[in-house]
């Protein structure tokens, strides 16, 4: 069973990890693409960067 959450978790970074990146053009920053992209679920306190995040995963 730890093995299973362990993958979904991983699953659920890396789609995320994958959408930012995709997105990062429709964020409103202008540089730092891969700190940004790899610390996504740190950054989500962050209500600047969440709005950003949200842009990113439309389209």
């Amino acid at each position: 069973m730890p093995f299973l959450l362990t993958l979904a978790l991983l699953g659920g970074y890396g789609f995320g990890l994958m959408k930012f990146w995709k997105g990062f053009d429709r964020t409103n920053f202008n540089q730092n693409r891969l700190l940004l992209s790899i610390g996504w679920p740190l950054f989500l306190l962050n209500s600047s960067y969440r709005q950003n995040f949200r842009r990113a995963l439309k389209g």
